[in-house]
């Protein structure tokens, strides 16, 4: 069982690494598209040890280690790497503000696109909710209160966790912003270095992988597990920006299917946060069930053909940038 459990944990956290990271693929691959082709495949190939080694598998790692500051960087790498139990329930008991920081900031990232992010409408309601865009800042801010009301009875530090969950929802969310403008500019810039764009490119890449690495956590407490699935996850995505980027954008529900995951995994997170324990298979089944459900929506969409509907809809083939 436990290594069913594991084999289940990394492919739903590999396809949760895909679907979630495929606006940040989008972005990269139309900057990439503008710069020389030495510059794209240093990115695409040196740029990975960023996405996948330093992001993905540094990023859980520390946040494991705020849990148990105490231990140390070595003692802690060293109780991960070696599995100690003692470690991995001393990391289970001080994980309610982790949880409950994660879980809002999904819930956040949820209810954000629910209502105020154009769409395809793939359910009932959408169209409706969407029209009702201006209540998010209401929603959210009730959610949040009535978090941190009930929490401090329970534990005073889930109510911080909470706190700072929305902190970084609002700091990433206004940078994302910010990136969207800038890459405006850059698409339309003709003196913009390569460097230039590679770093942005990395710093994208950077606070897209927040949403996957704290979504992570609703999957399970395990670092190795975290960073394998995740790993995994990074590489195939950075293999579709180089491939058949155009050949995903067609799967127009695959963006819908990502955030009730991610809105999903939220819920899992803030009832584990207060004790809930709901079971570890849960996430990683309803994952792949969602994501499942809203690709054969995609599918169906567009005839069931791929991309020889593709091309008599929109024009052209699905491009490559790996060249």
């Amino acid at each position: 069982m436990e290594i069913l459990f594991a084999i289940l944990t990394v492919v739903g956290l590999a396809v949760f690494e895909i679907v979630t990271s495929v606006d940040n693929a989008v972005v990269n691959a139309d900057v990439l598209a503008t710069m020389s082709v030495p510059a794209r495949r240093w990115f695409l190939t040196w740029g990975m040890l960023t996405s996948v080694f330093l992001i993905r598998a540094g990023l859980p790692f520390l946040i494991v280690y705020s849990l148990r500051p105490e231990l140390g960087i070595g003692g802690m790498f060293v109780s991960i790497v070696s599995a100690d139990s003692s470690i991995a329930q001393a990391i289970e008991s001080s994980a309610p503000p982790l949880l409950a920081a994660g879980g809002i900031f999904l819930a956040f990232l949820f209810l954000h696109w629910l209502f105020m992010e154009p769409k395809h409408y793939g359910l009932r309601g959408e169209e409706y909710i969407h029209k009702k865009g201006v209540w998010f800042y209401a929603v959210v801010s009730i959610l949040l209160t009535l978090l941190i009301w009930y929490s401090i009875p329970v534990n005073a530090v889930i109510a911080f966790g909470a706190a700072l969950g929305s902190s970084l929802f609002f700091i990433t969310h206004g940078f994302r912003q910010n990136a969207e403008e800038r890459e405006k500019q850059m698409l339309s810039a003709q003196k913009m270095s390569d460097w230039s764009k590679i770093l942005y490119l990395e710093i994208i890449d950077a606070s897209f992988s927040l949403d996957g690495v704290l979504g992570a956590f609703a999957f399970t407490l395990s670092v190795p597990l975290i960073v394998i699935g995740s790993g995994i996850g990074a590489v195939a995505v950075r293999q579709l920006t180089a491939r058949n980027i155009e050949s995903v954008k067609k799967y127009k529900y695959l963006k819908n299917g990502a955030m009730y995951s991610i809105g999903f995994l939220g819920s899992i997170m803030l009832a584990n946060a207060f004790g809930l324990h709901l079971p570890e298979l849960i996430s990683p089944l309803a994952t792949v069930t969602i994501l499942g459900y809203f690709l054969y929506r995609s599918w169906k969409a567009v005839g069931g053909k791929g991309s020889i509907v593709f091309e008599r809809r929109y024009g052209g083939t699905p491009g490559s940038i790996a060249d």
